[in-house]
């Protein structure tokens, strides 16, 4: 039995639970309402002084309550929700294990200073709530609390940014040598990728020859040699233990390479390649194990949004051993191959002149 969107009495089902929605929402305003108007009744009854005192009292205690309850959620999320992060799999690369470090140094400075500010204030608002017995006390200025408080935190991000800058300069730096080179561009909704053949260089590309329909959907210009082996494939195929180095590219809007398990992203932008680098640590078949997932496999997420697909726009990334790598290599043909191959073979032409060897369609 069809009971989705599109099933007959769908719309007067979707039409009531609006009703029903927005019914709700009025019903907790006049509950709202009316607690407001009975406290102003009660307030008139005891009197307004002896009634706002005693409202302050009933506050500074809720106040420790919902400290203590915020403390335990915020530690059951934690024991409940952690093992679906990525934290316990750990940086699928080498160069990601620094900003996992980084992102623990930081989780633990602010935890610590969000925990102790946090229950400071909880318990101040209860321990120096009004009292006819105390008179606070008022200060307009303090240079030593101004230092501290601007100083402390000043020192402890500039440590955190100057650490950051070293690692960012590092993966988007100059790649080693024998770096893996890999071609990714981005468009409305979809990840292609572009390796360099034997030659180890890829051909140039001028976007005036972008033409899909002519076998051509990265604008690579047949007329630069090197592009003639280069191969476009659909998935990225990178070898483990060896340094990958992403030169990145969009053909629309801004788009962003997101690698989460490698800890890496950059921003694809167009008319203007950006670059990347990582060396992956584990192959896909030995992170299925790690995770217990048989169907685990690397992602690369848009982390721009970049129109109405942008959450369908998802690649696949394989990591496998130099052999596994060298057999799927072997087995693609080189774009320039596919390109110059006519779809069907022409008819003999009586005026002898050669046919488009670019196919149309």
């Amino acid at each position: 039995m069809n009971l989705g969107p599109g099933a007959p009495g769908w719309n007067k089902i979707t039409s009531m639970n609006d009703f029903f929605l927005i019914a709700i929402v009025i019903m907790v305003f006049l509950l709202i309402f009316q607690i407001a108007k009975a406290s102003e009744y009660v307030s008139v009854l005891k009197g307004e002084e002896k009634s706002r005192k005693q409202t302050n009292r009933i506050n500074g205690f809720l106040l420790v309550g919902f400290l203590i309850l915020g403390l335990i959620g915020a530690w059951w999320c934690n024991d409940l929700y952690y093992e679906k992060t990525l934290f316990p799999q750990g940086s699928a690369s080498v160069e990601g294990e620094n900003i996992d470090t980084m992102m623990w140094i930081t989780i633990a400075v602010t935890g610590v200073v969000f925990l102790i500010t946090q229950v400071l204030l909880f318990w101040f608002s209860f321990k120096y709530q009004e009292s006819d017995k105390r008179k606070a006390y008022y200060f307009t200025h303090n240079n030593k609390l101004e230092l501290l408080w601007t100083g402390v935190p000043a020192i402890v991000l500039t440590v955190l940014v100057v650490f950051g800058l070293k690692y960012w300069f590092k993966f988007t730096g100059d790649a080693p040598k024998d770096s893996q080179v890999v071609e990714i561009t981005g468009h409305q909704f979809a990840w292609e990728f572009r390796y360099p053949g034997k030659d180890g260089v890829l051909g140039k590309k001028n976007f005036k020859l972008t033409s899909p329909e002519h076998g051509n959907p990265l604008g690579v210009d047949w007329a630069d040699e090197a592009s003639h082996d280069d191969i476009h494939v659909q998935q990225m195929h990178v070898v483990v233990g060896r340094p990958v180095k992403l030169v990145i590219n969009s053909q629309d809007v801004i788009h962003d390479v997101g690698l989460p398990h490698f800890r890496m992203k950059m921003d694809a932008v167009p008319g203007i390649p950006t670059t990347l680098w990582f060396t992956p640590k584990w192959t896909t078949e030995e992170m299925k194990v790690r995770t217990g997932n048989a169907n685990f496999s690397y992602e690369i997420a848009c982390d721009q949004i970049c129109g109405k697909g942008h959450f369908s726009m998802r690649g696949v990334i394989i990591v496998e051993t130099q052999q596994e790598y060298d057999k799927w290599f072997a087995a693609q043909q080189p774009e320039y191959v596919k390109a110059m191959t006519p779809a069907a073979a022409p008819k003999a032409d009586s005026t002898g002149t050669k046919p488009l060897a670019i196919s149309t369609k």
